[in-house]
């Protein structure tokens, strides 16, 4: 085979290969408009905030964390520094389910009065119960200031910020137990002629 030949089909390889890695990401992110409907003390709010939602593998789960990129409510006096508590929930779909909790740390800053407050990143860790591609999706907004709590939900079914691959401690496997087919513990077997030990006792010693 000559060397051009060679080069070809070495170079056709390679391309083939980025194809198939291409096809097959083990994540994939997009920033979603996320439109909140507020419940708050003085009354209905609403705004829309672009979400992100990134990953960091750690251990046998994943560090997920929930990024706004606008101020969602607001607040009718200045909330001082450290005076606001953002939670959230991040919705799990696709082939596992449940939801994961995410918080952040209090405001760093005074936010002025009637100002939209800017939400700092919400963090937690997701563990897969179930292999395969899931979902991630911006849930339910948590503020707490001065006693008071507000909560922006979702209005417009946004969809997911986040799809990962994962899979899942054991690949979904049970670790053995000791049922029998028929769903009863097994029962240790003892000896029924406890003088037949005796005599084996006798003969060793």
């Amino acid at each position: 085979m000559s060397y051009q030949k060679r080069t070809a089909l070495a170079l056709a390889s390679a391309l083939a290969g980025t194809v198939v890695l291409m096809a097959a990401p083990a994540a994939h992110a997009t920033v979603v408009d996320v439109d909140y409907k507020c419940k708050t003390p003085i009354g209905d709010k609403s705004a829309v905030s672009p979400i992100d939602i990134k990953s960091v593998k750690s251990g046998g789960g994943y560090r997920l964390t929930m990024s706004f990129q606008k101020g969602v409510s607001s607040s009718p006096v200045e909330l001082g520094k450290g005076a606001m508590s953002p939670s959230a929930v991040i919705e799990v779909g696709g082939a596992d389910s449940g939801q994961v909790q995410v918080s952040g740390a209090p405001n760093s800053a005074a936010i002025p009065a009637n100002t939209p407050i800017k939400i700092s990143d919400l963090s937690g860790t997701y563990t897969p119960k179930k292999s395969g591609k899931v979902d991630f999706t911006a849930g339910v907004l948590t503020i707490k200031a001065l006693g008071t709590t507000t909560t922006c939900t979702p209005a417009n079914k946004p969809g997911p910020s986040l799809q990962l691959d994962v899979t899942a401690a054991g690949n979904g496997q049970g670790a053995p137990d000791d049922n029998d087919g028929g769903g009863q513990r097994r029962r240790p077997v003892r000896s029924t002629r406890p003088w037949r030990s005796a005599r084996w006792a006798a003969r060793c010693c």
